[in-house]
């Protein structure tokens, strides 16, 4: 086998499948000159937040809570300090797209809320992903043949086949919300999110002894 020919090509795999997750994150704040007042109104506001989350039940895969902060604001000629700012932020996951955008209008409507997405994307371990390295190798093995019957051989055996990248690329739909988002005549507000669809891609290369090539 060592002294057969070898063939050496790439197989590649392009595909666009649904998204599996949606992420969005919702970030409460408040102000105030008073820092126990703007401290006891950004915990209301997050634990308002907290109650519409634990509303959406199941929809909702999981949820983090990001960075609180909390800082003086001052007058540039000195210390003095006018005011005091606190946000606090939470990145949620959902997999029930049909609530998604209901759940980050009503979140919206809350005073003082801002929320952010939602960014699509695949699991870590998505089927999408080992149908594309399967996919990619049979590319490969179709190349070979392709090649090797060009030139009046067969492939005979697989010497090497390396994976060289799966990836998905991850597509936003970034929407921004802030208190006083409405529907039409000031009835419930609406959204419907369209998933964007998700390009998942895979590449191998390979070699492959052949028989001897007919070249005359």
């Amino acid at each position: 086998m060592a002294d057969a020919p070898v063939v050496a090509v790439r197989g590649e795999a392009y595909r666009e499948v649904a998204p599996e997750l949606a992420e969005f994150t919702v970030t409460a704040t408040a102000r105030d000159r008073d820092r126990e007042t703007t401290l006891t109104r950004l915990a209301e506001r997050a634990a308002a937040v907290r109650v519409l989350l634990d509303s959406a039940g199941p929809a909702i895969e999981r949820r983090e809570t990001g960075q609180l902060r909390v800082w003086p604001e001052t007058k540039r000629s000195g210390e003095r300090v006018v005011a005091y700012h606190g946000t606090v932020g939470t990145t949620v996951t959902v997999t029930d797209f049909t609530a998604l955008g209901e759940l980050m209008l009503r979140l919206a409507d809350q005073d003082q809320v801002e929320v952010s997405g939602p960014w699509w994307s695949l699991r870590p371990d998505s089927p999408a992903y080992r149908e594309a390295r399967r996919a990619a190798i049979a590319d490969a093995l179709a190349r070979a043949r392709e090649y090797a019957e060009a030139l009046g051989a067969r492939v005979t055996a697989l010497l090497e086949l390396a994976d060289t990248g799966t990836g998905a690329q991850p597509m936003l739909t970034r929407a921004a919300f802030g208190k006083g988002a409405g529907g039409p005549a000031g009835g419930a507000p609406e959204l419907e999110l369209d998933p964007r669809a998700q390009t998942v891609q895979a590449a191998v290369e390979a070699r492959f002894t052949i028989s001897e090539p007919v070249l005359g």
